[in-house]
């Protein structure tokens, strides 16, 4: 029945006259722009990071250098997954209208603009920036296409291997200031990585019959599907809390930026604890919520606090 709806969606956008502007917006759409955004952000996080010019010598021609190469090999990242994942996405209601699903862009062609995409950002990235944020860079796109995508249609444990590989991008940021990576960037690598849990998991609650239909087993089908949910949400919470607070910084901390930090996180937790309370669709909205509001801002307080 999904699938019906998925092709009848398909022969009414097919039906409408298609434009350049329309042509350009669907290649622009499966670049996934607001995940693509999201790794510019904590790519420029982790250069800030790394700098050790301060704040008021960042080199920022190196800076756009990396943020143009990263975002190329995110984009086209996000191009081949859903190249991979067409078929699966024409049965999901919320992927159904992606431009490959519905028909509006042909596979061959979404296969040439995503390797496209991908190898101009790593190239881009070895002879502009560096070996090291070139070679992350390819790690992250081995990590995502060939280990977590598959992953996902076999094994729940698939966000544990996908967040590793998402949460690369402030190491590439990182070598690409400093040539090297220290202590402080493997405790960015870590926030984001247990970031990813509890934010997948409010999307994996909130679309979890959509993934079933699909054949995704991102949660447990069985009684163990609300402990698993449970696990994967308050323990990389409780876990963040205390990461973000003191261990971002070598040597002590700043008031402002400790509590301001402990607040975020504490407000993040409670969101986390009620969704595993609850575990009902506003309780994972509310989380959604919190998880796109916890990282861009803390990201900003380890950039901007004193």
């Amino acid at each position: 029945m999904t699938h019906q709806l998925a092709v009848a969606d398909a022969s009414v956008v097919l039906s409408r006259p298609f434009t350049g502007s329309a042509l350009a917006a669907d290649y622009w759409g499966m670049t996934k722009p607001d995940v693509t955004f999201l790794v510019a952000i904590t790519t420029a996080a982790g250069f800030y990071m790394g700098s050790s010019t301060g704040p008021s010598h960042i080199p920022w021609v190196a800076l756009m250098r990396t943020l143009v190469g990263t975002v190329l090999v995110a984009g086209g990242a996000a191009a081949l997954n859903q190249w991979m994942e067409y078929p699966f996405d024409a049965k999901m209601r919320r992927t159904a209208r992606r431009p490959i699903a519905s028909g509006r862009i042909d596979p061959i062609h979404a296969l040439g603009f995503g390797a496209l995409l991908a190898l101009t950002g790593l190239t881009y990235l070895l002879l502009a920036v560096g070996r090291w944020p070139s070679l992350l860079g390819l790690a992250t796109l081995v990590g995502y296409l060939c280990f977590y995508t598959p992953l996902k249609r076999r094994t729940s444990l698939c966000t544990l291997v996908g967040a590793i590989p998402g949460a690369v991008p402030p190491l590439i940021g990182w070598t690409a200031a400093r040539g090297h990576l220290d202590r402080e960037a493997w405790v960015l690598f870590l926030i984001v990585f247990l970031w990813q849990f509890p934010h997948f998991m409010s999307i994996a609650w909130m679309y979890r019959d959509d993934y079933a239909r699909a054949g995704y087993l991102v949660l447990p089908d069985n009684r163990a599907r609300d402990r698993f949910v449970i696990l994967q949400t308050v323990l990389p919470l409780i876990c963040l809390v205390p990461v973000s607070v003191f261990l971002v910084r070598p040597g002590e901390p700043s008031v402002f930026y400790s509590t301001a930090a402990l607040v975020l996180g504490l407000g993040f937790l409670r969101c986390g604890a009620e969704f595993a309370r609850r575990r009902s669709g506003r309780a994972s909205r509310r989380l959604l919520l919190a998880s796109i509001i916890y990282l861009p801002a803390l990201l900003a307080l380890m950039v901007l606090s004193p």
